[in-house]
């Protein structure tokens, strides 16, 4: 079996703890240990003081699998709920899972490349289905439906949507799972970035909370902004895929970090608060970057994005946007994320606004831009 280099990580592994600045960052604003532990109840609390350091339940702390649910998935119980070391955990072993030799799927792209990869791994066919920034980067139900075929096994989908913004209505969810419904296909869907943005027609549900056959992706490390607790889950109402998972997961991390977990449902149990921490954020950043691209129209246009923390900007200069990074990188120290990264031929780059520096980011891109 042959891996192919994972180009986001590998892209990230060479500058992202060298750069003095991160601009194409796809996290929220991280937290402090003291301030999530100021959060606690005094159950919670007493979980804390009394952790004892040994493994853990694979399929996630009882209390924190519940906690999950009732925060994000209605109708849906800690039953539901398979825990995991991150969100790549949870794709490698949910795709794992899924597809096998001779299988059909489709992805839409461009998308995170373990999205797609992964079930290459296992012998499946690929249809990439590509996102058009001519359609505002709109999921587009009659292609998908086009490209299903007799082995079809599932669709793998990702909104709000890295790196584009974009966000599906609850309209166009409903409508991607009567097409699923209909040929009995699996729906992975990638929601890592959901409840961060503020869409006009707000955030469609859960695809877990809404079809039998799917499985909903979510994390502590986008939205939340506590990407190193590496808490990550799938949703799921078929419990005998869960338990599925759970054997990939035997192979992987086995159980999550004891801390993680009680950090983690000590901010999932305060998600208001903390959410509202960082959609302030992204706001504010959101409208420095609506200023930035207005100022510099000539050189720079996007379809603004709706939901997460990430865009994809267009340069519009004829030098090709990798010569444009590494120049800027090498002059200001500013990490922008080119769009061949995500297998995608253009001259797009990956801008991040999820963080409190961003505004200083930007403004040693408008120095370099200015000399």
């Amino acid at each position: 079996m042959s891996i192919n280099i994972f180009k986001l990580e590998e892209y990230l592994t060479r500058y992202e703890f060298s750069a003095p600045y991160l601009l194409c960052c796809s996290d929220a604003e991280s937290f402090g240990m003291e301030e999530i532990l100021s959060l606690a109840s005094p159950n919670e609390k007493a979980l804390w003081d009394n952790l004892r350091l040994g493994y853990t339940e694979v399929t996630g702390l009882p209390s924190l699998r519940e906690q999950i649910a009732e925060s994000l998935y209605p109708g849906l119980s800690g039953k539901n709920i398979l825990c995991f070391a991150g969100a790549e955990d949870g794709i490698f072993c949910a795709l794992h899972a899924l597809c096998e030799p001779g299988d059909h799927v489709i992805v839409l792209t461009p998308c995170y490349q373990s999205l797609k990869e992964i079930p290459k791994m296992n012998g499946a066919e690929i249809t990439e289905i590509e996102l058009r920034e001519e359609d505002q980067w709109r999921i587009d139900i009659a292609s998908l439906k086009k490209a299903i075929k007799d082995n079809t096994r599932c669709i793998v989908v990702n909104f709000p949507h890295n790196p584009t913004g974009r966000v599906i209505t609850e309209e166009e969810l409903k409508e991607l799972i009567e097409l699923c419904r209909t040929h009995d296909l699996w729906l992975f869907s990638d929601e890592v970035y959901r409840l961060l943005g503020a869409p006009k027609g707000g955030f469609a549900p859960p695809a877990a909370a809404l079809y039998s056959k799917a499985l909903s992706l979510g994390v502590m490390s986008k939205a939340f902004g506590m990407a190193g607790l590496r808490i990550g889950w799938i949703a799921c109402p078929d419990k005998k895929m869960l338990k599925k998972m759970e054997y990939v997961k035997h192979y992987t991390s086995i159980c999550n970090s004891a801390p993680s977990e009680i950090l983690g449902l000590i901010a999932l149990t305060n998600q208001s608060a903390i959410l509202a921490r960082n959609n302030k954020i992204v706001a504010e950043n959101l409208s420095l970057l609506d200023q930035f691209i207005d100022e510099h129209n000539d050189l720079f246009d996007w379809v603004r994005p709706q939901g997460g923390c990430v865009g994809f900007v267009k340069y519009k200069a004829q030098e090709s946007i990798e010569d444009f990074c590494e120049r800027l990188m090498q002059k200001k120290g500013v990490l922008l994320m080119p769009a061949s990264i995500y297998d995608y031929k253009s001259n797009h780059f990956r801008i991040g606004f999820g963080r409190k520096n961003m505004p200083q980011a930007l403004d040693r891109l408008k120095e370099f831009l200015r000399h």
